[in-house]
């Protein structure tokens, strides 16, 4: 089925499958595929953001479950902290997959990663639909690892526009412009599409 989506601003994406059938304004798609579903969303459709801090987000630190929020806490593990937990892989796979959620209820639509070592982080990684992208081969990225991208010091990379026939990828956030976003941060996001599928969706 195909699938309009709209922001506050009346700007809208047509989804078919895992693309992009057309983008335009909300009255111009309507009219194009009467047919369709429309979800309007509050705020700015965007084409998602890019988490540069794949690597030390999903290999570099241990997202707990909330059954062991009373052990250890809600935030990611790291340091000596994550060296005293040792997980398994089991552990680490699971992990990887809160963190991949995490991420998504960011606006995340790409990471940017080192080589990730671990099987288990991999195939968390390649089952939520996220893109992968390469970044420069340096021990120090810089910034600050958080699932926020405008939190962690570096500039905020988007992925490429969407447009006709290109994958649909793209996040909302209930801002009213990227000024406002920007100001507010990722954990405004309310809804993140992956290959056409709503991955995230705020309660």
């Amino acid at each position: 089925m195909l699938t309009i989506h709209a922001d506050s601003t009346g700007r809208a994406l047509a989804v078919e499958g895992a693309r992009i059938a057309e983008a335009g304004p909300l009255e111009q798609l309507v009219a194009a595929y009467p047919s369709a579903r429309v979800r309007r969303w509050p705020g700015i459709l965007t084409p998602g953001l890019v988490n540069p801090h794949g690597t030390e987000l999903l290999e570099g630190a241990y997202h707990p479950d909330p059954r062991e929020a009373d052990e250890l806490g809600t935030e990611p593990l790291t340091g000596d902290a994550l060296t005293a937990l040792a997980p398994d892989d089991a552990r680490w796979g699971a992990s990887a997959r809160r963190g991949v959620q995490r991420m998504l209820a960011h606006g995340t639509v790409a990471v940017a990663c080192g080589e990730l070592r671990r099987r288990a982080v991999r195939d968390a990684v390649a089952r939520s639909g996220l893109t992968v992208v390469g970044r420069p081969a340096t021990p120090h990225l810089g910034g600050v690892p958080s699932l926020d991208p405008y939190a962690c010091g570096l500039p905020v990379e988007f992925a490429p526009p969407r447009e006709r026939g290109s994958a649909a990828r793209f996040a909302v956030f209930d801002v009213p412009d990227e000024a406002a976003l920007a100001d507010l941060g990722a954990a405004t996001c309310v809804a993140t599409v992956i290959e056409g599928r709503l991955v995230y969706r705020r309660r």
